[in-house]
């Protein structure tokens, strides 16, 4: 029983005659036109899973193809077939909206893995796509949020890498898990790097991989995360601070489909798409020349921008009452509504940390507040200046600057010794009150709460 149907566009017979071999051992139907003319009339008329076109056609260019796809048949996946280190082609077909691209002479290995995951796309519940683009974890009505979730509904269709711009705290991350999910990678596993926070020396050794006795310490064969990936997808979180040799390699990995773990002779073909994310100016870092030009054309072949919470503030609410419904459950307490002054007070806010300070804010509110109601007085918010002018300053209290370590390094001293402070201050009055969490509370001027949750937060217990 055929598992779907795919059009073959080349003028090289041989070749079509291969492909033909191949998908039909795939359990694959397949037709064989040699034009762009004959493609678009056979699109026209007849349904199909998949286009596999040459780049060169007696009556066009691939590219016009891959275009007219995308206008007039949406739904079939497209790959084009270049010719062998043509990567700058492969790029712009990428761009036009192909789905994927081999090079010549093929590799019949990856031709199957590029099949395979174009007939995924053709023949899996878009349905579903949708329900994972709606999760409650993409929060947001607004106008900016409902593009946001279309154009990763339309470039998780693709294979092509795809670059994650945004502030800290936006999300980036999140909106490369819905990329993977909505994809037909979704059953492979999902790898975030962090690459700000390898150490240089040991970062080739984490992505690509070593043998054993490669190095001091290799004392046996480790799977580099990059190999980790295969089937699924790589993300790169921070991938400007790449040192420079490693972009490199990074490069390799993106044109070749190959790494070369450390010790081994050999590249090993490895099977992932590639998603990057960074808060800086990738452009800045080229013109200074500390990210390579090429490597920036081939990660930002897709450009995703995640908006800053201050352009969406009529998001705060929604996002606000799924910020709470999830830490009352982690902290086994009743969900507290919030007032009309507290709401005001969130929404007058700009919000440097973004959806991340954002909780930051609700999880001192909820420790903070009395009873089931959180006012404007329990909000407190950090000392900030920002395009829009100052915001309030932060309430005096024992969690002052606790919840916005790692919104502002400028400040990470000062956070520093507040956390010293604290710790001391909980720890005389836990001595005094002989150890009764009750009592040192009441010292304190804090509610059990907020004790029991300042005991968990510093590690005191």
């Amino acid at each position: 029983m055929s598992r779907g149907r795919v059009l073959i566009v080349d003028d090289e017979p041989d070749l079509c005659e291969l492909l033909g071999i191949t998908l039909a051992r795939m359990k694959l139907e397949s037709d064989a036109v040699h034009t762009v003319d004959a493609a678009r009339e056979r699109l026209r008329t007849a349904r199909y899973d998949l286009c596999l076109t040459d780049m060169k056609l007696p009556d066009g260019d691939g590219l016009d193809l891959v275009a007219w796809i995308q206008a007039e048949a949406k739904d079939v996946p497209v790959a084009v077939i270049t010719a062998h280190g043509n990567v700058e082609l492969a790029v712009r077909a990428l761009k036009v909206g192909a789905f994927d691209f081999v090079s010549k002479p093929l590799d019949l290995a990856d031709l199957r893995k590029l099949v395979e995951q174009a007939i995924k796309l053709a023949t899996h519940d878009h349905e579903s796509d949708t329900a994972v683009i709606t999760t409650p974890r993409l929060l947001g009505r607004s106008q900016t949020m409902d593009d946001l979730r279309e154009l990763i509904g339309r470039v998780a269709r693709s294979q092509a890498p795809v670059h994650i711009t945004g502030e800290s705290g936006t999300g980036k991350e999140l909106v490369a898990q819905l990329i993977h999910e909505s994809s037909p990678r979704r059953d492979g596993p999902f790898v975030p790097v962090n690459c700000g926070a390898i150490p240089d020396e040991l970062m080739e050794s984490e992505l690509f991989g070593h043998r054993r006795g490669s190095f001091t310490g290799a004392v046996a064969d480790k799977q580099g995360l990059a190999q980790a990936a295969e089937g699924g997808t790589l993300f790169l979180d921070e991938v400007a601070d790449l040192p420079l040799h490693m972009q490199v390699k990074l490069l390799r990995l993106i044109q070749e489909r190959a790494v070369r773990p450390v010790g081994e002779q050999r590249e090993v073909p490895v099977d992932v798409r590639i998603l990057s994310a960074t808060h800086k100016d990738l452009a800045t870092l080229v013109a200074q020349g500390a990210f390579r030009e090429d490597l920036y054309y081939r990660v930002n072949v897709i450009e995703i921008k995640v908006p800053p919470l201050r352009d969406r503030l009529a998001d705060v609410g929604d996002i606000s009452s799924a910020i709470l419904a999830k830490l009352a459950k982690r902290m086994k307490t009743d969900r507290p509504e919030l007032t009309p002054e507290a709401m005001r007070v969130l929404l007058g806010y700009h919000y440097p940390g973004n959806v991340r300070e954002l909780e930051n804010m609700l999880e001192r509110a909820l420790t903070l507040c009395s009873g089931s109601r959180i006012t404007a007085e329990d909000i407190r918010l950090r000392q900030s200046t920002s395009a829009t002018g100052s915001v309030p300053a932060l309430a005096p209290s024992l969690t002052a600057g606790a919840g916005d370590r790692g919104q502002d390094t400028d400040h990470a001293d000062l956070d520093a010794r507040v956390e010293h402070i604290e710790r001391d201050a909980i720890l005389r009055a836990l001595e005094q009150a002989r150890y009764n969490k009750t009592a040192a509370a009441k010292a304190l001027g804090i509610s059990f709460r907020a004790l029991r949750y300042r005991i968990k937060k510093l590690g005191i217990e």
